[in-house]
């Protein structure tokens, strides 16, 4: 049985961890979270992410924009 470990530096432990990995504010995480459905889940009572997954969600979110904006225009 093969299994594929998750690099280590790709959990973001609390929501500290998410906003200084890409450069944004804790608020900013609870929103985007809150909001706009950032990719978390919990280990035990402290928010965390992964850092790949969060890479895909922003790529998703940028092609979103470009489809709204060409439909728009």
């Amino acid at each position: 049985m093969t299994t594929t470990a998750e690099p280590d530096d790709d959990l973001l432990y609390g929501v500290p961890a998410i906003a200084g990995a890409f450069g944004w504010k804790v608020r900013q995480v609870h929103h985007l979270k809150d909001a706009h459905g950032l990719p978390t889940f919990k280990i035990g009572r402290t928010v965390c992410a992964r850092r790949t997954e969060v890479r895909r969600w922003i790529t998703a979110q940028a092609a979103a924009g470009r489809e709204a904006g060409a439909a728009r225009a």
